[in-house]
């Protein structure tokens, strides 16, 4: 099982051949739970709780940690979000995990809220927790799952924005493509990458628009 592995033979390792690297994104404490920044918190959340997966705290990886039946592992680092990258380089290298046998979740200002899209590699955007991460793993290559949470639109107005909480209506939104991401997190973590790229990425259906109202009939005329 895997996201990507690269070509040759891989060195003897602490974990299984079927080890991988799940990292939700975000702040931890309460005052940060409900913000735009942690939608990748959001994500690995509700895919542990349906899933039966404990999150524990790990004083040793900074981080909360859970591991499923097929041997993925799970983590929301608690390092706050500008150094997201020193519990994933920890897990990372305790259990040889490769870059592309991780899949990173995170908020992303470029999309829409309602969109979610999963790519390999690619720029930083800005995003600060990727940022480190690429640092720590000396790579691009791992796989990014990312959330649209909508831009406020000045680059001034970015630090303020992704730390409060979304409005109703884009919580709405967010909420809908965090459903989609997760339809196809199965098939990703089995290597089905087409279909769970497919599933993932496709468009929401627009709504139809609302049928007219039937016009009155006219009077007769005298």
């Amino acid at each position: 099982m895997a996201f990507r592995r690269g070509s040759g033979e891989r060195p003897a390792r602490r974990g299984t051949p079927s080890d991988l690297l799940v990292v939700g994104l975000g702040n931890p404490g309460k005052e940060y739970e409900r913000t735009r920044h942690n939608a990748g918190f959001w994500l690995v959340e509700r895919f542990a709780q349906a899933n039966g997966i404990a999150l524990r705290k790990d004083p040793k990886f900074k981080a909360l940690v859970g591991k499923n039946a097929g041997g993925a592992w799970f983590v929301l680092p608690q390092s706050f979000m500008n150094a997201s990258g020193q519990p994933v380089q920890m897990l990372a290298g305790f259990f040889r995990i490769k870059p592309e046998e991780m899949l990173v979740v995170h908020d992303e200002l470029d999309f829409a809220p309602g969109v979610a899209r999963i790519k390999q590699g690619g720029g930083i955007a800005g995003h600060n927790g990727l940022k480190d991460i690429s640092q720590r793993v000396a790579s691009h290559d791992y796989w990014r799952l990312r959330i649209g949470i909508g831009h406020p639109g000045v680059k001034a107005a970015v630090i303020d924005y992704v730390l409060k909480k979304p409005s109703p209506e884009h919580l709405v939104e967010i909420e809908k493509s965090i459903d989609q991401a997760l339809s196809g997190l199965d098939l990703l973590l089995d290597g089905e990458m087409e279909r769970a790229t497919m599933k993932i990425n496709a468009r929401p259906p627009r709504p139809k628009p609302p049928v007219p109202a039937a016009a009155p009939d006219e009077e007769p005329s005298s």
